[in-house]
Order: structure tokens, then sequence, then C-alpha cells
């Protein structure tokens, strides 16, 4: 009799031990990702193309015809180190208004993280011709500049110094110099450190990008003198990866 109460407490306690594991696990929880546009605070959307106005850092009034970009390595880090991977990249067209808002197809346990991204492909990604999908949206860099892809296409129309509208392309890509045999490449890609955020429950996180900044800091930005042929620029493409470190914020996080 003895050791039949014996066994029963045991089994008692193993129950116990596993339901207390059970309760240890942290739920899973699933996030959507909201990217947004704002010039200094104010939305940016496709509606405002080319009708709302802005006015840059050095005083140029401008408007906005195209914005296009690409995040990639989006993931969410905790403080052990253990990554998550949410998506290889996301394409931005707001003009289409497509790639606004990404569903990731991973369920999260709960907890505190880093939401930590990439502006552009670093170097290892940024292989020419690998992705259809961007193939099928020209975001490609031509090959005598290094191949590989786009970071971003801004454009527009500013009013110039003579006071005439002019056309601006702010293009962001891989700094190039085609002086240089071979070419001389740089990743100019933006490691983006997007801040830290606790998960409870299934939620919506937003990516703010603020326009303004690209004009802003540290170079403020003249569009009578860079407004086009960027591209091969490779000066220009340091300023652009310089003021590019002010440009995304984490947003709103609704639970």
């Amino acid at each position: 009799m003895r050791k039949f109460a014996l066994l029963i407490v045991l089994a008692l306690t193993i129950a116990a031990c596993d339901d207390n594991d059970d309760a240890a696990q942290p739920d899973n929880v699933t996030v959507e990702l909201r990217f947004t546009q704002n010039w200094d605070g104010q939305e940016v959307s496709q509606a405002d193309f080319a009708t709302t106005t802005y006015t840059n850092a050095h005083g140029e009034d401008l408007t906005i015809d195209r914005l296009r970009y690409l995040i990639s390595d989006i993931r969410l880090e905790n403080s052990s180190g253990a990554v998550i991977e949410l998506s290889d990249y996301n394409f931005i067209d707001v003009g289409a208004a497509t790639g606004l808002v990404l569903m990731p197809n991973v369920e999260i346990p709960e907890g505190t993280y880093r939401l930590k991204a990439r502006f552009g492909f670093d170097d290892e990604d940024n292989v020419d011709g690998a992705y259809p999908y961007l193939n099928s949206v020209s975001w490609n860099v031509p090959a005598p500049m290094g191949g590989g892809y786009h970071y971003m296409q801004l454009e527009g129309k500013f009013i110039n110094d003579t006071g005439d509208e002019q056309s601006f392309q702010y293009h962001t890509i891989r700094a190039n110099d085609m002086s240089s045999t071979p070419i001389t490449l740089q990743d100019t890609s933006i490691d983006l450190d997007l801040g830290e955020l606790t998960l409870n429950n299934d939620a919506s996180i937003e990516i703010a990008m603020n326009v303004a900044e690209w004009f802003k800091n540290p170079n403020e930005w003249d569009l009578n003198v860079l407004n086009a042929a960027l591209m091969p620029n490779f000066d220009a493409q340091i300023m652009m990866n310089e003021n590019g470190q002010n440009v995304f914020e984490l947003g709103a996080v609704s639970q």
C-alpha cells in the first residue's frame, strides 16, 4: 500500500511539472508591418503626387511624382541574439499603393525584440538579375554602374533658382566610380535598427520614412546643383547614404 501511495504522489508531481512547463511556454503572436511615408510629420501618399508642395531644408519648393524603395532583411532580434526572419525584402511603390502592408507568415513567441532591417540590398544580396519580380518592375541598375538593384527612386519637380519648374531624380544605388578600372563599388545600403518593442498580442507595426530627411541632415541638399545623374555620382551616393541614417523610424505599434 505504501509503495502504491508513493507511486501516486510521484505521478502527481510529474503531472504538476508538466503543467508548469506548459505554462512557462510563451504564446505565439503574428505581426503585420505597415510602411508609411511623411514629410516632417505630414502624410505623403499617392494622392499627394504632383499636387502637394513641400519645402526642403535648402528652401526649394518641390512636388513628388514617384517614390519607390526597397527594404530587405527584415527581422526581429531578442536580447540573447536569437533572430526571427520576417521577410527577405519588401518593395514599396507609393504611387501604385503596393508593398505598403507586409504580412509575414511567421509565428513569433511573445517577448521583447529589436526590429531591424536594411534600406536596399547589401552586397551579398545585391546580385544582378537575381530577383524576377524586381526585374519585372525595372528596378535594375545598368551593368556599367555595377549592376544589382536600386535602393530608392524619388522623383518630382522643384522650383529652381531662376523661378522655373525643373525635374529632379533622387535615385540611390550602390556607390560606383566608373572612372576606375575595374569599376570601384561601395555598399551604401543602410542597416536599420528601428528600436525595441514588446509583443504580447498580434500586432500592427509601423515603419515610417520621413522623406524630408533625405534633403536635410547632415548634408543640406541643393537641388539646383544635385538634381539628376546622381546614379554614377560616387560622392552624391555617399552623401545620400549619410542623410539616410535619419530617415526611418519605428512608428505606432498597435496590439
